[in-house]
């Protein structure tokens, strides 16, 4: 359920590496916890974010709730697409759902996420 090429975080954010380009979103987990997403707070290109910074803000029926970049980076594109149709985040959390691309500043910062099998543990835990 959980694409093996992504990291994750305790807060339900993904991160998908390649080279020094990272896509940043939420998980399915995440966005099945919130309902209907209908709002979306994207940052600018150009910020520099540190690791567990927000950067946005996901709103919901039933909840707001604030984004956090996995690693340090610069935001380098938004994904403006989810200002007209936020609830892409339930449709398809893991793809079309993505909310920024930030070039890497320290690559050994992925070593303290979690795969997704360890996700998936940790997702177990929580549902006890």
């Amino acid at each position: 359920m959980y694409p093996d090429d992504f990291h994750y975080t305790k807060d339900h954010e993904w991160i998908q590496v390649k080279g020094d380009e990272a896509t940043v979103g939420i998980t399915d987990f995440a966005q099945s916890q919130m309902g209907d997403v209908v709002y979306v707070e994207l940052p600018k290109v150009g910020d520099e974010l540190d690791a567990h910074q927000t950067f946005g803000v996901v709103e919901s029926v039933k909840a707001v709730s604030d984004v956090f970049s996995p690693v340090a980076g610069k935001v380098t594109q938004v994904n403006e697409g989810l200002n007209d149709d936020p609830e892409v985040l339930n449709k398809d959390p893991h793809s079309k759902g993505w909310i920024i691309k930030l070039k890497v500043k320290d690559k050994s910062e992925l070593e303290e996420l979690m795969s997704a099998s360890e996700y998936e543990k940790y997702l177990e835990g929580l549902e006890e």
